[in-house]
């Protein structure tokens, strides 16, 4: 975003989707929050992103299917619907919005922007579902020009998703471990709370009969508890160091 408080030239976004649209006007309907409607309704021809949301959510659901199907042939149909799932929610696509700043480019009313709109996940995900979506129809329905900005998103997420599957392992291995002595409790508590809402770092200990046995930090609280974990468990010799 500008210092006058308006979007970024939507050319800048161009060059970090790797593509430039012939119809301008549709990229810019992509980033018209329904709030800048509300308060420009004397603009003809201008209309909010939430029919682009609509379809960029399917020319989405497409892309990360058929990679998975292609990519992942050794699992389950119950695993990829997972994966898909946790790659095509709110939370993971506003950290794929937050990689290219989409926020800075969006058209939204005052009070919205006031209000933080630009950083929160609902209205930046559903703005990078409308990208997408006016990138279909722009492209005249290239998915694989799309999947060349959309995979690597989806790579990058999936690879975090396995990191939480094994700190998710070392969470029950610390459990089991307490576990095999009576009266031994096993509890985790947020120590520091660093950054704004929207981009927030928490360190978390675990504790063992209120003694401190690990620390972990990361941008949830569960990711921190998970890598708190990992730490503690390192004390019981159940983790390589190197890991």
């Amino acid at each position: 975003m500008n210092t006058a408080g308006l979007p970024l030239d939507q050319s800048l976004l161009e060059k970090r989707l790797g593509y430039e649209f012939k119809n301008k006007a549709l990229l810019r309907d992509a980033l018209t929050h329904s709030s800048y409607i509300n308060e420009h309704k004397n603009e003809k021809g201008r209309v909010c992103n939430e029919r682009l949301e609509f379809l960029g959510d399917s020319v989405l659901s497409i892309v990360v299917s058929g990679y998975l199907f292609s990519h992942y042939s050794s699992r389950k149909e119950g695993d990829l619907t997972k994966i898909r799932a946790s790659v095509v929610c709110e939370k993971a696509l506003a950290k794929y919005a937050k990689e290219i700043n989409l926020g800075d480019y969006l058209y939204m009313g005052r009070g919205e922007e006031k209000g933080g709109g630009r950083c929160r996940p609902s209205v930046t995900s559903d703005a990078f579902e409308a990208v997408l979506g006016a990138f279909y129809i722009d492209s005249n329905e290239d998915i694989d020009k799309i999947a060349e900005f959309v995979i690597p998103f989806v790579n990058g997420e999936i690879e975090y998703i396995s990191r939480e599957e094994s700190f998710l392992d070392y969470k029950t291995a610390l459990q089991q471990i307490v576990q095999q002595a009576n009266g031994e409790k096993l509890e985790y508590a947020v120590i520091e709370e660093k950054g704004p809402d929207h981009d927030k770092s928490y360190t978390v200990a675990a504790m063992l009969n209120s003694n401190v046995i690990g620390r972990g930090t990361g941008s949830s609280k569960r990711e921190a508890e998970l890598a708190a974990a990992k730490n503690a468990l390192k004390l019981f010799g159940g983790v390589p160091e190197n890991n």
